[in-house]
């Protein structure tokens, strides 16, 4: 069966640092929404998981439990600050430390949950190079600024402060943010540029990208809208008024960049500014996918609905039947549930065939569409209410099961 085959499929290819990171999100989104900091739910959350959530959460815990019990031997038993896995990213460990908080606050026990989720902030700020104004590196060996990092560090740095009540940490959160869009924003195209700063190379990718990869503008949208989220929903609400509007004037930003740029096929490509034959160029759903799960966000988060009749375009083009089938087969998906065509998410300037990130990003717009129907729809600018229903939306199901539960 596909969905059988997908689901096992998935759980092999998501084992890097940020690839399991953003699975966890994906399980919170999807099927257990009270502990995602993008649904309206004060935070701290529950301590105690409802019954109907623990078989739901098993797979989420799943995670952390094997990151925390492994590291030791992932980190050569290292001792003090360290990442929760070993990684020449400084930053994609730290996506799946909001897992390992929330490990902790539900009491999982067994595990020094809290103990390795300080390492791991310990080691951000006081092992990792900075910029001289402060924005943390991307990379470990030198200072280097990706897009991606706005995903992976400030989501785990704000729930951080709202799980231990530090409000200047929940702060840093935002100003790690600020900083990043200081270098990576260009003014001339309101959509942020992918890799600035430093020489490193990450397999054949070059040491810098200024280009406006599409998934790094994705993650930069979806790493302040939890950000953005998580103050929200925190005591801390009312007094980071400014800081949330910065945050979502910074989003739309990126919608109002990267939106103008689709043509007639409704994906974006790899590059969206770039002629889609040009060398590295092609069409990528994967970061389709991603944008448009911020579209549906910002729209629930924040009440702005400016961009969701071309969010809708993209999401109804991914879930398309391929016209040249006799079968009804999709044309955004293979026979055994991968999405396609993606990018090399090991190296974002080649095309790829399986990307775990890429499942992920399918689940999340599913996820955050799914919420934006159950909410009335809103700003679907005078067009009918969508007629499918969350639960029977059966052209993507299969790859949605992907993340509900596996083990």
């Amino acid at each position: 069966m596909p969905e059988i085959t997908a689901v096992r499929r998935l759980a092999d290819a998501a084992k890097l640092s940020w690839e399991l990171g953003t699975r966890t999100q994906a399980i919170l989104e999807l099927n257990a929404t009270r502990y995602s900091v993008l649904t309206p739910n004060p935070l701290p959350p529950p301590a105690a998981i409802p019954s109907n959530l623990t078989s739901v959460l098993a797979p989420f815990f799943a995670i952390p439990q094997t990151i925390v019990s492994g590291r030791a031997k992932s980190n050569n038993n290292t001792v003090g600050p360290q990442p929760l896995i070993q990684d020449g990213s400084a930053a994609d460990p730290a996506s799946i430390g909001m897992s390992v908080l929330l490990a902790n606050w539900t009491q999982q026990g067994g595990l020094d949950y809290a103990g390795v989720a300080k390492d791991q902030l310990d080691f951000l700020f006081n092992v990792v190079p900075k910029t001289s104004d402060g924005a943390i590196s991307h990379r470990v060996s030198e200072v280097q600024l990706w897009s991606d990092f706005v995903y992976m560090v400030p989501p785990f740095i704000a729930y951080y402060g709202v799980l231990s009540r530090n409000r200047t940490l929940v702060l840093e959160s935002y100003n790690q943010i600020k900083l990043y869009r200081s270098y990576l924003l260009d003014t001339n195209s309101s959509a942020w540029k992918h890799v600035l700063l430093g020489t490193s190379t990450v397999k054949s990718d070059p040491g810098n990208d200024p280009g406006h990869w599409s998934t790094g503008n994705g993650w930069a949208a979806a790493g302040m809208l939890r950000v953005l989220a998580t103050m929200r929903n925190s005591e801390y609400a009312n007094t980071f008024k400014n800081e949330q509007k910065d945050l979502a004037a910074w989003v739309k930003e990126i919608h109002t960049g990267m939106y103008p740029h689709l043509d007639g096929t409704n994906i974006f490509a790899n590059y969206p500014d770039v002629a889609v034959d040009s060398p590295g160029n092609f069409y990528d759903s994967a970061s389709t996918a991603l944008l448009a799960s911020t579209v549906y966000r910002f729209s629930l988060v924040w009440g702005d609905h400016t961009h969701l009749p071309i969010a809708e375009k993209t999401r109804k083009a991914l879930s398309a039947t391929d016209p040249n089938s006799n079968n009804g087969s999709l044309a955004h998906f293979t026979s055994d549930g991968w999405l396609t065509p993606v990018v090399d998410p090991h190296s974002y300037g080649q095309q790829g065939s399986k990307s775990a990130e890429g499942q992920a990003f399918v689940v999340q717009m599913h996820a955050a569409w799914r919420d934006w129907v159950a909410d009335g729809s809103k700003g679907a600018n005078g067009a009918a209410p969508s007629k499918e229903v969350a639960g029977t939306f059966l052209g993507l199901w299969f790859v949605v099961g992907a993340l509900m539960l596996w083990s």
